[in-house]
């Protein structure tokens, strides 16, 4: 009786004792899974109050100021070509020849002209004086009643006509002078000259080729000059109320993305596109250095204006941003707990936005990391940027 009473004493505690594992395996999984996750590591910044530089955002390219195609105004074969392209000329540096041996004739026939009409108004300059004189002559003897009134009617007749021969030859030498001074021209714009300073974009013609024929209008070569460019952008019809002359550009190339280059307003066109409704806008660019190339495309900004003191943040802060309803999201810090506010952005200067309402200064908000937190994450700053 009592060795069953033992028996069954240990059999019970075994049984306590694994019912107690089991709770104890059990309670331990439940610690296991209600353990706090550990913080995500963050980025972040604290909202500061900056200067604001507002301006619109443009792309264009780059054009020369002073550009000229030039061409032969008369028919021609060339003989000469003096240039090659990319090579620098001034003002009047002979590009091409024409042959000019038909012109030549012209001229030296033209010269004949002007010397025989400039006979001719002589001889009839010596008529008319001498039909001066016989004028006074016959008014003298008409006086001494020597002559008749017919006779003298007919001297004054006679120096009238000689006077209408003078008139005569003076026309036809004018005319003979501006046929010479016409072929004198023809003649001189056989010799192809640079009408600027600039450089030799292009060069179309060779030795032996016709020019100038009629109906063609052969391009020759054609001058560039970088010196000063001009910048052509579009600006949306919504922001031309903030444009005005004289307005700064900047922008930057992808030939030199780290040097900033400037330029001013000079233009802007009156009317707005109707496609796009887009106003197009010129701006001027200093390049004496001629280290910008016209046709480089450009991304810039028109500079209109500045404001002090604006809040402002990062525009890695933004997990979302709707820019037409100036509305964005962002995740503050507040005591190690990342929280999810939307904010009203303003206006964009370069990587910083405008915060119209919703923060405050001071406030932290995390820049980097943001995608691999959820709203209420605990969170840990590594590094905090903007903190006195």
């Amino acid at each position: 009786m009592k060795r069953g009473l033992r028996i069954g004493a240990v059999l019970a505690a075994l049984w306590v004792g694994a019912l107690g594992c089991s709770k104890a395996k059990e309670d331990g999984k439940g610690v296991e899974k209600t353990g706090a996750l550990p913080p995500v590591a963050v980025e972040a910044t604290q909202v500061q109050a900056r200067d604001l530089i507002e301006g619109i955002e443009v792309v264009g390219s780059l054009t020369p100021k002073s550009e000229a195609k030039v061409r032969s105004e008369y028919a021609g074969i060339v003989t000469d070509v003096f240039v090659t392209e990319w090579v620098r000329v001034k003002k009047g540096t002979p590009l091409a020849k024409l042959d000019s041996r038909e012109i030549e004739a012209i001229v030296q026939k033209a010269q004949a002209a002007v010397e025989i009409a400039k006979a001719n108004l002589l001889q009839a300059e010596v008529g008319g004086n001498r039909a001066e004189r016989e004028l006074i002559r016959a008014q003298n003897l008409k006086e001494a009643g020597l002559i008749t009134q017919q006779l003298l009617d007919d001297v004054r007749t006679e120096k009238a006509a000689s006077m209408a021969r003078i008139t005569a030859a003076k026309a036809q030498l004018m005319a003979a002078e501006k046929d010479l001074q016409q072929a004198q021209a023809h003649l001189t714009k056989g010799l192809i000259r640079s009408p600027m300073d600039g450089v030799v974009f292009a060069r179309n013609v060779n030795v032996g080729d016709l020019v100038g024929e009629p109906g063609t209008q052969r391009l020759m070569f054609q001058i560039v000059d970088n010196r000063q460019l001009e910048l052509t952008v579009t600006v949306p019809s919504t922001e031309m109320g903030r444009l005005r002359l004289g307005q700064p550009l900047t922008f930057i190339t992808d030939a030199f993305p780290e040097k900033p280059f400037s330029g001013r307003i000079k233009f802007i066109n009156p009317t707005v596109n109707e496609a796009d409704r887009s106003v197009k806008v010129i701006a001027e660019v200093p390049n004496s250095s001629e280290t910008l190339k016209a046709g480089l495309f450009v991304k810039g900004r028109i500079i209109t204006g500045q404001r002090r003191k604006v809040l402002q943040i990062p525009r890695s802060a933004l997990l979302s941003w709707d820019v037409e309803a100036k509305k964005g999201e962002i995740f503050v810090v507040d005591q190690d707990l990342a929280q999810r506010k939307t904010i009203q952005t303003g206006s964009v200067s370069g990587d910083w936005v405008e915060v119209v309402s919703g923060l405050q200064t001071g406030v932290p908000i995390i820049t980097r990391g943001g995608f691999n937190v959820k709203n209420g994450d605990r969170v840990k700053i590594t590094q905090l940027n903007g903190g006195k």
